[in-house]
């Protein structure tokens, strides 16, 4: 009897097959960065593309590939059955003693499983997103970014406004007046738990539309709130929607920008988390001084209506496992095929997907020290960042005299500081990289071999830095407002918080991103959730050790916390390689 034809070897798995193997003598060897055919050739075999990390879908365990290849070969015997009587009974070859092949099988060719699979139309497909045109990778790039910059603006732009909101609603406590303005930011933490796996199942399109329109919603609900507890369930379930830009972008970027290119365009979608709170109160402060601070809210209502028409108008969808099941199901109708499956399908249902998008961030922040330590790191920049929307207002109207809308001025420093960040971050990674780059094909010329993958700690030279301005910047900021030396003084100490507090938040999502590939999304989400939280609780401690320490040792406590974590960086850089190929998450 012939035997059935061994399947044809995607590019690379020469390769990958050669470092299996190593790996299964040593396991606890320390792995080489694997290149990309070799990425490329793993991928393919887990049912995911590498190329496209935003539309990889999920790595199956074995209880879930035994339900696809049951779920398969159910199909194809119902497929059986309807052939004709004719095809069920061709005969054998007498000289060999077996049946004739079908479909090719055994013959070489493609398995009929294999013509059943929908991918794109060769390399230059338009319905790919990385073929799309610059113009319209542009537009959705800048549509996306602006949203991104517009809800994290929400979670301060009324900050200036807080004192005159507590006098209406007859309330003196601190610890209200901060949670009302942080409380936004423990929606960021829910969100992305919600939008990811709901994005992976429906597409981002859609998710950003409904999103934007509850988003507007829980404004309205803000701006017309009779009391305060009112206001912090709207400003709670507006953080939760409004979280959806920030969780999803960064994959949409990744569906239509290939790795190598996706650098600047991850910059400036990076600005709008850290930019956003940091104009809001600038604008918030006069706002509220001269029309009150619910037309704060109704200024969020009008910005994002407008944005969001317009992203009904023009944005398309990006992802690509969505865009293949649309194909998939014009197809099936064309052609009367209900066999077609897209490349990309596990065969997951919703329900599986949304399981998996919820558990797997919370299993890295439990299981993963990669995503520990960095979680760790990023909270403890990210609640500073919150701490200085919740007490610059007082401390520059208390110390200085400002009115409410000169207060808002005073968080001009943590802009300006942060567009430095931004420059000096992409100027010195990108030259980094590139130098990174040029060495690994010197040596692959050399050995004549495929280039190895840059390794993701290439990505952290900048930290260093970013980790030396944090503290510097709250020394300079607390002892100079302390003693009421010239308002531009503490203002400048906060520009310098800004420098390190955007080099350290970009340096460490896009690691994260090249260091878990095909987990990237849940990694992110994991990464949100721990500073989220650590953006809505920390505030509402800050204002108390201010009242009780002052703003010099106040700011000296942050600042030494900061000093302390100073040699992570160094660690991370050294270390990192072999903490993340040692505690590979699909161990998990």
């Amino acid at each position: 009897m012939a035997s059935p034809a061994a399947p044809a070897q995607t590019p690379g798995d020469h390769t990958a097959s050669r470092s299996t193997s190593h790996e299964a003598e040593h396991p606890h060897t320390l792995r080489r960065e694997p290149t990309r055919e070799e990425k490329t050739a793993e991928a393919y075999a887990e049912g995911h593309d590498a190329d496209i990390p935003s539309s990889m879908g999920y790595v199956l365990d074995e209880r879930g590939e035994e339900k696809r290849r049951r779920s398969i070969a159910h199909q194809r015997r119902a497929s059986t059955a309807r052939k004709s009587t004719a095809s069920d009974t061709a005969g054998a070859d007498v000289e060999k003693g077996s049946p004739k092949t079908t479909d090719g099988e055994g013959a070489g060719g493609e398995s009929s499983e294999d013509e059943n699979v929908v991918w794109w139309d060769g390399p230059d497909d338009p319905e790919n997103p990385y073929n799309w045109p610059s113009w319209r990778k542009v537009m959705t790039c800048t549509l996306i970014s602006a949203m991104t910059f517009v809800t994290p603006l929400a979670s301060s732009i009324f900050a200036p406004g807080v004192p005159e909101l507590m006098k209406e609603f007859k309330s003196n406590s601190p610890y209200l007046a901060s949670f009302v303005v942080s409380v936004y930011v423990l929606g960021f933490a829910a969100g992305p738990l919600l939008c990811a796996p709901l994005s992976e199942i429906y597409g981002r399109t859609i998710v950003y539309h409904v999103c934007n329109v509850a988003f507007i919603c829980f404004n309205v609900g803000a701006a017309l709130s009779p009391t305060l507890n009112a206001l912090i369930v709207f400003r709670f379930f507006a953080g939760v929607f409004g979280s959806c830009p920030i969780t999803n972008g960064g994959g949409s970027i990744a569906d239509m920008i290939r790795q190598e290119k996706r650098g600047a365009a991850m910059s400036v979608f990076s600005i709008g988390p850290l930019l956003g709170p940091i104009v809001g109160p600038v604008a918030g402060g006069f706002l509220s001084e001269s029309a009150g601070w619910r037309w704060v809210f109704w200024l969020l209502v009008i910005v994002s209506g407008v944005l969001s028409i317009v992203m009904v108008i023009f944005l398309k969808e990006t992802y690509a496992a969505v865009i293949l099941e649309r194909k998939v199901k014009r197809l099936r109708t064309e052609t009367g095929n209900p066999l077609l499956r897209s490349k990309l399908d596990v065969g997951l249902s919703s329900a599986d997907y949304f399981k998996k998008g919820i558990i797997r961030p919370l299993k890295m922040i439990a299981f993963s020290p990669i995503t520990q330590i960095f979680g760790l790191y990023i909270a403890v920049v990210y609640g500073y960042l919150y701490l200085m929307f919740t007490s610059i207002t007082s401390v520059f109207m208390l110390q200085y005299g400002f009115s409410a809308g000169t207060a808002g001025l005073a968080f001009l420093g943590l802009g300006v500081g942060s567009m430095i960040g931004v420059v000096f971050f992409s100027i010195t990674s990108d030259k980094y990289m590139k130098k990174k780059a040029a060495e690994a094909d010197a040596a692959a010329d050399a050995a004549g071999t495929a280039r190895e993958g840059m390794k993701p700690e290439y990505r952290l030279v900048s930290l260093p830095a970013g980790a030396f301005f944090l503290p510097a910047g709250l020394f300079i900021y607390g002892w100079t407002a302390e003693y009421e030396i010239h308002w531009i003084v503490p203002i400048l100490g906060t520009a310098v918080i800004g420098v390190g507090n955007l080099v350290i938040f970009m340096a460490l999502q896009l690691y994260l991103v090249d260091a878990f590939t095909v987990y990237a999304a849940s990694a992110l989400a994991a990464n949100a959730v721990v500073r989220s939280v650590a953006g809505a609780v920390l505030p509402l401690a800050g204002l108390k050790m201010y009242e009780d320490l002052g703003v010099g040792w106040g700011n000296s406590v942050l600042g030494f916390i900061a000093a302390a974590m100073v040699p992570v960086p160094f660690l991370i850089i050294k270390y990192g390689e072999y903490l993340r190929k040692r505690y590979d998450l699909k161990d998990l």
